[in-house]
């Protein structure tokens, strides 16, 4: 098989997985008539019809989805034979596409970055920032931080740390509105509610007795993203309940207090998430194994934490 096939070939499978010729384009720095022609040499190659055309959208063909299975297995089989003849060698190499929570990576991954790609140095990164979560396919992700249990049988998640939270909010908030003592207290708060979790607005506690309460709160404030919360606590509009990982600083210093400190939240996994039928790129597993390895030795990540007073 020629090069170029080869380049036809990885363009058409991105072009079905985006469903787009101008989202393709922009990730391989060409032009849309480009990719258009790499697919239509591609079907002279082959003789049939993989993709129809309009001026609206593009629709895959029964011969463009079967083609399509046997060209994702061709591409991932490239790779692990390009892998398995560099014997002791790791082939960490090309661009790495991460999605990760904008917070989580602000205060977690990017300063852990130097490290890694001093380790690797023909690697890139690019990266897709957001509480959302993102489909990988789709979008082109090679690995994804999620923080929380996945549910999606069409993914692997391999767990890397842990995620403990506490209920927090400004001395100021707990002057005017009083400090609870128990979960179920917490009916009557101003709770700034984090709607990326699938619990939403029902706040789950475990006490240190064995005991258990699920709380339903409701308040003004709902936010969809890690930094929106951070803001809302800081400038005290209500109680939350938060990563520690999210204000260490800010609980050290007194600027948050804490409070149920007999009941935590239930904690939450850290995971990296990828495609399940693909086998896994050497750049995805130096970064899964180095990331399990740096949380494993911050408190803050791991199931090793203590509970902040």
């Amino acid at each position: 098989m020629s090069a170029g096939l080869l380049e036809h070939i990885r363009t058409f499978v991105r072009t079905v997985e985006t469903g787009s010729f101008t989202a393709v384009a922009v990730e391989q720095g060409q032009s849309q008539p480009t990719v258009s022609r790499q697919i239509s040499a591609l079907e002279d190659h082959l003789g049939v019809r993989l993709l129809q055309r309009t001026t609206r959208a593009l629709t895959i063909t029964d011969e463009g989805r079967t083609y399509y299975d046997h060209a994702r297995a061709l591409l991932d089989a490239t790779e692990a034979a390009a892998m398995a003849i560099r014997p002791g060698i790791t082939a960490v190499t090309g661009q790495l596409r991460i999605a990760a929570p904008m917070a989580f990576a602000r205060l977690h991954l990017m300063p852990r970055m130097r490290q890694f790609l001093t380790q690797h140095p023909a690697l890139t990164t690019d990266w897709v920032l957001g509480d959302r979560s993102v489909d990988l396919v789709e979008e082109g992700v090679d690995l994804a931080i999620r923080i929380g249990r996945v549910t999606d049988q069409s993914l692997i998640a391999r767990h890397i740390g842990e995620m403990r939270r506490i209920t927090v909010a400004t001395p100021d908030y707990w002057l005017r509105n009083g400090r609870p003592t128990r979960p179920d207290e917490l009916k009557t708060h101003d709770c700034i509610v984090y709607t990326g979790l699938a619990t939403v607005d029902e706040w789950h506690f475990a006490g240190v007795d064995g005991s258990t309460a699920v709380v339903r709160v409701k308040g003004r404030v709902r936010v969809n993203a890690s930094e929106g919360m951070r803001s809302a606590v800081l400038e005290g509009l209500g109680v939350a309940v938060v990563p520690t990982w999210l204000f260490t600083d800010e609980i050290d210093s007194g600027i948050l207090q804490r409070v149920l400190t007999d009941y935590e939240p239930n904690p939450l996994p850290i995971q990296v998430v990828t495609p399940s039928r693909r086998l896994i790129p050497s750049r995805v597993r130096a970064f899964s194994d180095f990331l399990a390895a740096e949380f494993r030795s911050d408190p803050r990540l791991s199931k090793r934490e203590p509970i902040i007073e």
